[in-house]
């Protein structure tokens, strides 16, 4: 990566750092947004690690859907963890200033973590097929190398490419501003502050997206199409009704996150919106990693059932 110095406009002056204006265009509401999202950022570790401790302490829960689970929560941790600290932080010191380099390093993080997620989440769907439409071969289908193996590829899928973007962007020359309107580093809004020609940039943004956001969609939307088909058919009500109540959980969190992911990096470069920008990026950063545990909670059993054996009150639950 170049040097994180760039030239700005016709002057000589040297940029260091950048801001991030977050939800500023509204002032009165700014200690309602901390408050909310400080809310937001303690129940979010807590309820991630809690599932964690539980699909690791609980012997029921050693499977390949709980170990996927379990990476899926300890991913949520760190994604959140990018960007509502800097966020908060903002909002309460008023301070909206970020490094270049520190920039950087965010956008990177955000993009890594973004595209493991959405492989993880083709991972769970897949064992979610395998287990209702294969469930003789499961065992062998879904043993544990080939979890682990799918895990760590949803982990390595996006590591180079990622700072191959990274790089891409912060070696372009920043002329138009230094004000970057988000409440983090991410590269729609950081290719606006670039001065020239950035197509390029936006078609690598965009072929990235394909990868990463469309290919697991659809591999994630095959998965279900095959899962339902096979729950249609089943002869039992109560059979259909536990089948799709295993995988109900994973196909809410798919519908949120990647329907969020899909508008923001795959729409026209035209209809770019700033608010609407932060709206959707508010929901695959900050509402999917807090929902996360309380669906597969609210709605598991098993996951349940766990917890009561962890606290030893089972009368109670």
């Amino acid at each position: 990566m170049k040097n994180s110095k760039e030239t700005f406009g016709r002057n000589s002056t040297t940029i260091t750092r950048l801001i991030l204006l977050g939800f500023s265009d509204i002032p009165s509401l700014q200690h309602l947004y901390f408050s909310v999202f400080l809310v937001t950022y303690i129940v979010t570790l807590p309820g991630n690690f809690l599932i964690i401790v539980l699909t690791l302490a609980d012997p029921a829960l050693h499977t390949p859907m709980y170990f996927f689970l379990r990476n899926l929560s300890f991913l949520g941790m760190c994604y959140t963890s990018v960007n509502v600290p800097k966020m908060l932080w903002n909002l309460f010191s008023g301070d909206k200033t970020i490094s270049f380099i520190g920039c950087a390093v965010q956008t990177y993080f955000t993009f890594f973590l973004g595209g493991s997620e959405c492989f993880l989440l083709a991972s769970m769907a897949y064992d979610r097929y395998a287990a209702i439409c294969k469930p003789l071969h499961y065992p062998m289908v879904m043993n544990r190398k080939v979890s682990t193996g799918l895990a760590a590829g949803s982990w390595l899928s996006s590591f180079l490419v990622s700072f191959g973007l990274t790089s891409m962007v912060f070696t372009l020359p920043f002329c138009r501003s230094h004000k970057i309107n988000h409440f983090f580093c991410d590269i729609p809004p950081l290719l606006k502050l670039a001065c020239g020609d950035t197509s390029h940039n936006q078609m690598a943004v965009f072929m990235a997206a394909l990868l990463f956001v469309t290919f697991p969609f659809v591999l994630t939307l095959m998965s279900y199409v095959s899962i339902i088909s096979t729950i249609l058919r089943m002869p039992s009500g109560a059979g259909r009704r536990k089948s799709f109540s295993t995988c109900s959980s994973h196909l809410m969190v798919v519908t949120l996150f990647f329907g969020s992911a899909c508008i923001m990096y795959l729409k026209p470069n035209s209809s770019y919106s700033p608010d609407t920008d932060k709206f959707l990026s508010l929901s695959y950063t900050v509402i999917t990693p807090l929902l996360n545990p309380i669906i597969y909670s609210l709605r598991n059993k098993v996951v349940k059932g766990a917890f009561c054996r962890m606290v030893g009150r089972r009368r109670f639950c």
